[in-house]
């Protein structure tokens, strides 16, 4: 399963989903991709199919490993990485050492265990309003699910996953 950014930062205001699907799309990839998000309708935790949460790795663009299975990222470690393995955009750009991404900052709404944090997922994700509040990870802690708030009005690296496999 893929793990890949957007092609550039947003705010808590944001069409994720249909960004992560059209951005796939135009660069080549056929299977389907979903924002790395808890929304209103669902968790993070359960955005890949239950099928695949075991089995597969987590890698990145490349194919480098991130993680060795998508239900270890809900472990409650808050989803510790290597920060040496890069998260690339579908442009092909890391985002730890790109300029386009200026705070090195996930947006994720969710605990550290992938459910939903509706005081802190920016309305579900439907404003960008300075005293909104949505959750969030300093990548370079090593975690996705690190558990700190910010204003909705920051532009962050949103993160796509490839949610059902397609060989």
């Amino acid at each position: 399963l893929h793990l890949v950014a957007l092609n550039f930062p947003l705010s808590g205001d944001m069409r994720a989903d249909f960004q992560c699907f059209r951005q796939a799309q135009l660069a080549g990839l056929t299977s389907t991709y979903r924002a790395f998000l808890s929304s209103h309708l669902q968790d993070l935790a359960t955005v890949v199919r239950k099928t695949d949460r075991h089995h597969l790795p987590v890698v990145n663009l490349q194919g480098e490993t991130l993680f060795s299975n998508w239900e270890s990222i809900f472990d409650g470690n808050g989803g510790q990485f290597n920060i040496h393995v890069p998260i690339y955009s579908f442009d092909g750009r890391n985002v730890m050492t790109d300029s386009s991404w200026p705070q090195k900052i996930i947006w994720h709404g969710s605990t550290a265990n992938g459910i939903r944090l509706v005081s802190n997922y920016c309305e579900a994700w439907h404003t960008a309003n300075m005293g909104a509040m949505g959750q969030a990870s300093l990548l370079n802690t090593g975690k996705l699910l690190d558990q700190k708030v910010y204003s909705c009005n920051n532009q962050f690296i949103v993160l796509c996953i490839e949610n059902s496999f397609v060989s």
